[in-house]
C-alpha cells in the first residue's frame, strides 16, 4: 500500500520546515500568501487531506491566457476569438479569475511568459498556440506552475492540452474526397506543429486505407499558396483533388481554382479545415472540417481548474469536429488522370 503524504513530505519537497507548513495549511498568521499557496498546492498534488484545505486559495483562482497576436489579427481571428469567448465563459463559470493577453509567438521566451504571469499575479497559465519546450517545462516544475497547451498538444506529455480531433477530422475530410471518387489527392500542408502533423498522418492513413489511391503531399516550406496554385493549373502534380490544412489557404486558391481562366475540369475538389468565417463567404462555399472552437476554450480552462486544484496527471482532450458539405467536392464523377 502507498504511504499517505504527511507534513514532512510537503516540507521536505517545498525545503521549508514542518511548522511553516503546518501554519500555512491552518491559514495562521505570519505566513506570506506565496508560501501559503505553495504548500497548499503542493498538499493537493501529493494527495494530502486536510480539513484546513476547502478549496484554492485566493491567489490560485488567477491565470493568464497567451494568445498569438498573428493568430488574433490574421485570417485566423475568428478562431482564436471562438477560443478566447469559450476560456472566458468557462472562467467566469468557475469563478476563475481569467487575463487574456496578445503575445508575439514569433518571439515567445520563458522570459516573457514568466513575466506575464508575474504582471497577472496567475498561479495558472494557458498557452494558445504555443508550444512546449523543455526549458519551460522545467521551470514550471520547479515552479509549480500549471499550464494547459490551447490548440496544442505535447507529444511528450510534459503538459496536458486540448486541441480539435485534427487526425480523425483529416481522416474523415481525405475519405469525402475518396467517397467522392477521387484516387489522386494533394495535401497542402504547413510546418511541422504537432496538431498540424496530426492533420497530415490523418490524410495519410485514408489514403493508406484505399487500394489505388495515391497521396502527395506538399509544405508550405517548400511552395507558397500562389505556387502551388500556379503547379495545379499547369498540371504539375495530376491530381482531381485537394486537402488543405486550413481554410485560409483553401480559400485563397478557389477563385483560380474555378475561375473564368482556370485549367482545372469543374469536377475538381477542394477541402479545407476548421470552417472560418471565411469559408462561409466563400464562393463557392468551402466545403471544410467545423471545428468548436469555444469547446476548446471551455475545455482547457478545465483542465487548468484542475491542475490549480492539484491534478498531476497529463491530460489530452480532444474535441469532436464535423463536416460541412460546402460546395466544392463533386461527387459522382468519372476521373481520369493523365
Amino acid at each position: 500500500m502507498q504511504k499517505r503524504a504527511n507534513q514532512a513530505d510537503i516540507a521536505e519537497r517545498l525545503g521549508v520546515s514542518v511548522s511553516t507548513v503546518s501554519r500555512a495549511l491552518a491559514n495562521e498568521i505570519g505566513i506570506s500568501e506565496a508560501v501559503r499557496r505553495d504548500v497548499q498546492r503542493m498538499a493537493r498534488t501529493l494527495g494530502y487531506r486536510s480539513k484546513h484545505i476547502i478549496g484554492m486559495p485566493a491567489g490560485d483562482k488567477r491565470a493568464v491566457a497567451l494568445v498569438p497576436l498573428g493568430g488574433a489579427t490574421s485570417g485566423l481571428s475568428g478562431f482564436y476569438s471562438g477560443i478566447v469567448e469559450g476560456m472566458r465563459a468557462q472562467a467566469a463559470e468557475a469563478g476563475m479569475v481569467l487575463d487574456v493577453r496578445l503575445v508575439n509567438e514569433s518571439v515567445v521566451t520563458l522570459e516573457m511568459i514568466r513575466k506575464q504571469i508575474t504582471q497577472a499575479d496567475a498561479g495558472g497559465v494557458l498557452l494558445a498556440g504555443i508550444d512546449a519546450w523543455d526549458e519551460l517545462t522545467q521551470w514550471c516544475g520547479q515552479e509549480n506552475i500549471p499550464v494547459v497547451l490551447v490548440n496544442g498538444s505535447d507529444p511528450k506529455m510534459r503538459f496536458s492540452s486540448v486541441s480539435p480531433a485534427n487526425f480523425y477530422g483529416a481522416y474523415q475530410a481525405t475519405q469525402r474526397l475518396l467517397d467522392a471518387g477521387h484516387r489522386r489527392i494533394l495535401h497542402y500542408t504547413h510546418r511541422y506543429r504537432p496538431t498540424i502533423l496530426q492533420r497530415q498522418r490523418g490524410f495519410e492513413a485514408a489514403i493508406a486505407a484505399t487500394p489505388g489511391a495515391v497521396g502527395t503531399i506538399v509544405n508550405t516550406v517548400e511552395r507558397k499558396t500562389s505556387e502551388l496554385l500556379a503547379d495545379l493549373l499547369d498540371g504539375k502534380h495530376n491530381v482531381t483533388a485537394l486537402f488543405c490544412w486550413n481554410d485560409i489557404a483553401a480559400v485563397e486558391m478557389l477563385e483560380g481554382l474555378y475561375g473564368p481562366d482556370s485549367t482545372l475540369p469543374p469536377s475538381f475538389s477542394i477541402v479545407g479545415f476548421d470552417d472560418l468565417p471565411i469559408a462561409g463567404m466563400a464562393t463557392p462555399r468551402l466545403s471544410t472540417v467545423r471545428v468548436d472552437r469555444e469547446a476548446i476554450g471551455r475545455g482547457a480552462v478545465r483542465l487548468l481548474a484542475l491542475h490549480m486544484e492539484g491534478e498531476a496527471a497529463i491530460l489530452q482532450l480532444e474535441t469532436g469536429v464535423t463536416q460541412v458539405a460546402g460546395e466544392t467536392v463533386a461527387t459522382g464523377q468519372a476521373f481520369a488522370y493523365r
